[in-house]
């Protein structure tokens, strides 16, 4: 099987411009040409008017045409997948998987199972850098993934989510592959940095495990931000800070105990114990089917400051006490609000 072809990280031009520039292909095309055909989630071709009786087979004919496409635009991604015609970037970010599956799978449990509903979303640049900095809670990270279905969706722009992992993300087998190809990276300073350079959406969750391993009795309660390292990122690339809250991801798996014998056993920050986990076996992993609300802030601007400012530790706990409080602010309302956990 053929590699992908890797782009340099810096060239900024989008698969959609690149497709969007190209002359379409001519009679004598090779099999290039096959990737200016339909994306594989594109929705069949509008139906045209109603058929007079004589001729039944008109509506039918178009809707086999928009079936066709669409098989034709699937058969095409498989056939890249198994050329390796396709293009990754330095970090492994593959745009098109993302696109055409990894979203798509994740969008039956955004829209139909947590139900999630979006604040805000405009308060994220339409263009160049920006660090999104979010709670982190519900034991297992799909507060991420919701959060980068969130912003690809409904961002006017349909940006896409770069977010920064832990370490255990990618030492474990397929999940490291999966969280290279839908876009996530390394928490660290470096390669946040360098996609915020780079015009990129960037988020991260401070709390880290404290915050996603918290027990349920202190639900919505901010941990720790850390020392600040995601302020003097920011400060460094000169981008806004965008805080986000979430709730609902809190109660999906409500963390009433800690195994830590066997957590230490398997190299693992906590072992949740939860109503239904593991007394259940496989169906006490099922998260609960909570109601979820994302909300993003008003940005804190950071392009004011002077270079030198990111080496100030007063200022970095200034802005990251700012970044919390605003967070936790937001937290608040949104729970006075909510009428119910499930609805």
């Amino acid at each position: 099987m053929a590699d992908a072809k890797v782009i340099p990280f810096d060239d900024d031009r989008s698969r959609s411009r690149r497709r969007a520039d190209a002359p379409p292909p001519g009679p004598d095309a090779g099999p290039a040409a096959v990737r200016a055909l339909p994306g594989a989630l594109e929705a069949p071709g509008e139906p045209g008017p109603e058929p007079a009786p004589e001729a039944p087979a008109a509506g039918a004919g178009a809707g086999r045409g928009g079936w066709e496409r669409r098989l034709a635009s699937g058969l095409a991604f498989l056939r890249r997948r198994v050329t390796g015609e396709y293009e990754v970037d330095e970090f492994g970010y593959d745009e098109e998987l993302t696109d055409q599956v990894l979203m798509g799978l994740l969008r039956p449990v955004y829209e139909k199972y947590f139900r999630v509903e979006v604040k805000g979303v405009e308060n994220i640049p339409e263009k160049g850098g920006a660090l999104i900095v979010a709670n982190h809670s519900g034991t297992l990270p799909l507060d991420g993934l919701m959060m980068q279905v969130a912003v690809h969706d409904h961002h006017p722009a349909g940006r896409h989510l770069r977010l920064l992992a832990a370490d255990l993300v990618f030492v474990l087998p397929v999940v490291n592959e999966l969280a290279r190809k839908a876009g996530h990276t390394l928490a660290c300073a470096e390669d946040a940095e360098r996609l915020l350079r780079a015009g990129e959406i960037v988020g991260v969750m401070p709390e880290g495990f404290k915050g996603i391993g918290k027990p349920f009795s202190e639900r919505y309660k901010l941990q720790r931000f850390g020392r600040g390292g995601f302020v003097s990122t920011a400060l460094r690339a000169g981008v806004p800070i965008v805080p986000c809250s979430i709730v609902g991801a809190e109660e999906i798996y409500p963390m009433i105990g800690n195994a830590k014998t066997l957590a230490r056993l398997l190299g693992l920050p906590y072992v949740p114990i939860t109503p239904t986990f593991p007394w259940l076996g496989p169906l006490g992993a099922l998260p609960l089917p909570t109601k979820w609300t994302i909300q993003f802030g008003e940005p804190i601007a950071t392009d004011s400051y002077p270079p030198e400012a990111a080496e100030d530790p007063m200022l970095m706990f200034n802005l990251t006490d700012q970044v919390r409080e605003q967070i936790q602010h937001t937290l608040y309302k949104l729970l006075v609000q909510r009428r119910s956990v499930f609805f």
